[in-house]
């Protein structure tokens, strides 16, 4: 008996990715690091995995769409907003409805799959609402959510 041969990308139809064989790539959150496994330019649609260093703060930000987030590992706490001081741990998974507006805070660090289908709003302290990037959110995304 043979066993399968190992899987590969089908052009238009399937593709594998390999978080292991992924560099974490430093955000401009401190402490906050991403592995980008889907991204559509188009659409906006993000799926990733998130790493909070311990201490680590989201801050201030909106879900334009449904957000998604699987916890892997450690513990995520709201720093703000209507759900301040809900907390998820392993095995935990938590979805926002579109508007949801908080920040994010891990205590200990933590390993997350976070799936969106519009980039998040985040609400600078000058007043400017930018993407994750840092780029103006209406400019590049206002006609998506």
């Amino acid at each position: 008996m043979s066993s399968p041969a190992a899987p590969q990308d089908v052009p238009g139809h399937t593709h594998i990715v390999r978080p292991a064989d992924m560099p974490w790539q430093a955000t401009r959150f401190p402490g906050c690091e991403i592995k980008v496994l889907l991204f559509d330019a188009a659409s906006g649609l993000l799926t990733s995995l998130m790493r909070f260093a311990p201490g680590a703060t989201l801050p201030d930000h909106e879900h334009v769409l449904i957000e998604q987030t699987y916890l892997l590992e450690g513990s995520l706490v709201d720093l703000e907003g209507p759900a301040e001081g809900v907390a998820v741990g392993p095995g935990e998974f938590v979805w926002r409805e579109p508007g949801s507006r908080h920040s994010a805070w891990s205590p200990d660090g933590c390993v997350t799959l976070a799936m969106f289908q519009v980039p998040n709003k985040f609400y600078e302290k000058d007043g400017q609402v930018v993407d994750m990037a840092g780029r103006a959110w209406d400019a590049i995304w206002g006609k998506r959510g």
